[in-house]
């Protein structure tokens, strides 16, 4: 039955488009429910199969708690392992979902009503934008990193062409026109190897940046304010579409029925005595640096929290914590520290008053979560963005990191730097008020008034008005 342009709402809809990872998940699904509260309608695609059960269990949560969003599953066609220079299973479904996002087209042209918008990820921003100018509709990207590193990423297909020497003449650093130059030491390796597979996929999609209507960057203004005003300002990277903040996005709730072991335990500790340690849902650590991190945790003296993982991808995840951790630290700690295998909520965990130092990856939805709760990080980079990230977080005021650490695996951290590290963590006062400032400009930026609640709101009433400006049109 055909509808009349008079009895359709201005209500917009929205198709998000995520990729790969929890880390590139979580944002996609924060802001989805971010739009739902603000009346709009949305289509979720997610590609199939997952990397990661966390994924699969997470959409299926949402999509639960959310029945009035419209569910696509995208099935991509499998890439060999020989296809691809990377082993990881994250890079080759990047490189996958972005070789096949065109195809999304047909799925998207019969949805009722009509979509206004797409709202995707980076790794598929270029097939989106085919896709959007097909439709006629606008085409937004969906940024899960710092804006420091989005800023590396839009400048890789210069850098991996013209600008190729700077990566092999042993420079220290790189710049990009108008930017604070980034260390060399921050370029992740893969980036040198303008023929690895998601270095290709990065900057086949990074061309496509220019053609989108805009970036939404779950950051805030006062956290990365330098690199927002140079790129807002035509400074730097001129061509890009406006940059556009809107975070630190906010959790979406889900009851996981995790909780029953941490959040008790955590409420019965002083206030700021817990070191949380996690390093995100892709970070395995060696054995070998899992013995000197337990070493440094007992040394330290210190109420823990760990979260620990030895697999890349979840479900090859099968040893216990007795396999792992000697039985003299799990005795030697056991009423001070809890260590857990499986997932957890970090919002909630972060905003317990017992939480007095956050030690990660530096992973950005990590970093976001910690800000918005004020709480002071040891940033323990691993790889892809978060050398980058630490460098952003520490001059934001909200950490400390220790580039001598290198990437993840690169060598063996010795338990009495760590001890080190997390003492310092826990009892620099001034570190501790500098993230408490940070926590409560988060609070302001995404409170009403905030800058980044102003600008989802401006973001969506253009939506809107641009429906209403179509249904006129048709109705003409």
């Amino acid at each position: 039955m055909s509808i009349s342009p008079g009895s359709v709402t201005s209500q917009p809809h929205i198709a998000l488009f995520p990729s790969a990872g929890m880390g590139h998940l979580t944002p996609f699904l924060r802001l989805a429910s971010l739009l739902l509260s603000h009346n709009c309608k949305l289509t979720l695609i997610t590609t199939k199969p997952t990397v990661s059960v966390a994924e699969c269990t997470h959409i299926s949560s949402f999509l639960s708690k959310h029945p009035e969003i419209n569910h696509i599953e995208f099935h991509v066609p499998p890439m060999q392992h020989s296809d691809s220079i990377s082993d990881d299973p994250f890079f080759i479904q990047f490189e996958a979902t972005s070789r096949s996002a065109h195809q999304i087209h047909p799925l998207l042209a019969s949805l009722t009503p009509p979509i206004s918008a797409i709202f995707a990820d980076l790794v598929v921003a270029n097939g989106t934008n085919k896709v959007a100018v097909d439709l006629g509709v606008r085409n937004y990207v969906v940024s899960t990193t710092s804006l420091k590193f989005l800023s590396l990423m839009a400048y890789l297909p210069i850098l991996t062409t013209s600008d190729a020497a700077k990566l092999v003449d042993g420079a220290a650093e790189i710049e990009i026109p108008g930017l604070t130059p980034l260390p060399i030491s921050s370029i992740p390796p893969p980036f040198f190897n303008a023929d690895h597979g998601f270095t290709a996929t990065l900057v086949s999609n990074a061309k496509a940046l220019p053609f989108c209507n805009g970036i939404l960057m779950n950051t805030f203004e006062s956290f990365e304010p330098e690199t927002l005003s140079a790129i807002s300002n035509k400074r730097a990277l001129s061509n890009l579409p406006s940059i556009l903040p809107i975070g630190p996005l906010e959790t979406y709730g889900l009851n996981m029925n995790d909780q029953t072991r941490y959040l008790p335990w955590l409420n019965d500790q002083p206030a700021e005595s817990v070191v949380f340690l996690s390093f995100g849902s892709r970070t395995a650590m060696s054995k070998d640096q899992i013995k000197e991190l337990s070493d440094g945790l007992e040394r330290s003296g210190y109420r823990f929290l760990w979260v620990l993982k030895t697999k890349k991808v979840d479900k090859d995840e099968k040893e216990d914590l007795g396999e792992i951790l000697s039985s003299s630290f799990l005795e030697s700690t056991k009423n001070r520290g809890m260590v857990i295998k499986e997932w957890v909520n970090q919002q909630d965990i972060l905003g317990n008053a017992a939480i007095g130092g956050f030690v990660c990856h530096c992973g950005w939805n990590s970093v976001m979560e910690a800000a918005g709760n004020g709480v002071p990080v040891l940033a323990w980079h691993q790889h892809g963005d978060q050398r980058t990230n630490a460098e952003v977080l520490e001059k934001a005021g909200l950490g400390i990191w220790d580039a001598t650490w290198g990437w993840g695996g690169q060598r063996l951290i010795k338990q009495d730097e760590i001890q080190r590290k997390i003492s310092e963590l826990m009892t620099d006062e001034k570190l501790k008020s500098k993230a408490k400032s940070v926590g409560n400009e988060a609070k302001k930026a995404t409170g009403n008034g905030g800058t980044s609640k102003n600008t989802i709101l401006e973001t969506i009433e253009s939506l809107k008005q641009n429906v209403q400006t179509v249904l006129g049109t048709h109705k003409n």
